[in-house]
Parts: C-alpha cells; structure tokens; sequence
C-alpha cells in the first residue's frame, strides 16, 4: 500500500471526534433527564409541606383529652409555623388569670421545645410551634408562640 491509499483510506473514515462529541452529548442528556426525573418524581418534601403533613396525621387523633383539663381540639400548619389549638375545659375567661396561666405554661413549653427529641424535626427546620388556649366557651385565653430565636438560645 502506497502512502495516498492510506491517505484516501484515511479520508473516507469518519472522523473520531464525532463520535466522541455524540457520546458526550448522550452523557449529558443522560444526566439532565436523571436530575428531572429525581427533582419531580423524587422529590423530598419541604419542610412546610413536611410541617402540614405532620399538621393532618395529627388531627387524625383529635380531639384528643391530653389530661383532665386540656384537650387538644386540632392542629393547624401556616408555613413554618404549627399551631396547637387547646380547649381548657373546666375553665371559664372571667376566672381565670391568663397572666399567671402563660407564666406557668410558658417556660414548660419552651423547655420542651428545647430538649425533647420529638421535636427536634421542627428545631431542625426552624419552625414556630404556637399553642392557642381557649376557655370551655370557645373563649380566646391566650396565645403562646415559641419561635426559633427563643428555643435555640441557651
């Protein structure tokens, strides 16, 4: 074989690269199509959808008498925020001192929010945990609200 017949044979070949750049743009379709698949179809939920899911399993349980005076009536999800919605049942508006009522609750809550292991999920993510108290009427007593920058202080 003389050298042009190994030129022309070289010529006729298609060129490598091509097929190179074929392989190339197949990877990364392959990869793109794979993000798309995992960011629709397995897609972790945020933790405001994460936070109404936990909201909806646990009105499946209520209402739910937590002790001989309270009873929890529902829970409710805004955002980040879950809302634990109580009925005091013995206890009437005009008798009761919601100071000394938040001052005996409060700092329990707020330790429970710090430390107990069930609600490390919503320390995790930031979240408002509020708990609404309503008297035996439907009465608004009061609200406490346990946001992050209280529960993540020492």
């Amino acid at each position: 074989m003389c050298i042009l017949e190994v030129l022309y044979q070289a010529m006729e070949q298609p060129p490598k690269k091509k097929f190179n750049i074929q392989i190339i743009v197949g990877i990364i379709t392959t990869a793109i199509v794979s993000i798309i698949v995992q960011q629709y179809f397995f897609k972790t939920p945020s933790y405001d959808e994460a936070i109404k899911k936990a909201a909806t399993e646990i009105n499946k349980t209520c209402p739910l008498m937590v002790d001989t005076e309270t009873r929890l009536d529902s829970v409710e999800a805004f955002g980040r925020m879950l809302q634990y919605n109580y009925t005091l049942v013995n206890m009437e508006k005009a008798s009761v001192d919601t100071t000394d009522l938040k001052n005996f609750l409060e700092p329990t809550i707020l330790n429970n929010m710090k430390t107990s292991p069930e609600l490390k999920y919503y320390r995790d993510c930031n979240a408002t945990l509020a708990y609404l108290y309503l008297d035996k009427n439907k009465q608004r007593l009061l609200k406490i609200s346990i946001t992050p920058d209280r529960y993540k202080t020492p």
